[in-house]
């Protein structure tokens, strides 16, 4: 019984560093925006790249990196979804798990 407490202060712990990331995650909506934008404008440069032959490995780099800020922006986004469709507001930290 007495190795049940701390699992419990561990669990509550990890849950509180859930929370405040999905609040942070939330919060800072315009972080993801941004990440989108710029990994739009590199794709999009990155493909350009593509039509000329001396240009196509810094074209595959750009691409590869616009793509992975597009994912990043869109996984951000995501979220923010997620968290507006269960009630939460930007902030709002929950201390206890959901049933």
């Amino acid at each position: 019984m007495a190795d049940a407490e701390p699992l419990r202060s561990r669990s509550q712990r990890a849950h509180s560093g859930w929370a405040l990331t999905r609040a942070l995650v939330h919060q800072y909506q315009w972080f993801h925006v941004t990440t989108g934008l710029i990994g739009n404008t590199t794709f999009v440069i990155g493909s350009v790249f593509f039509l000329w032959k001396s240009w196509m490995l810094p074209g595959t780099w750009l691409f590869i990196i616009g793509s992975l800020g597009m994912l990043i922006g869109s996984l951000g986004n995501a979220i923010v979804t997620y968290e507006r469709a269960k009630g939460r507001v930007p902030g709002d930290v929950q201390e206890h798990p959901e049933p």
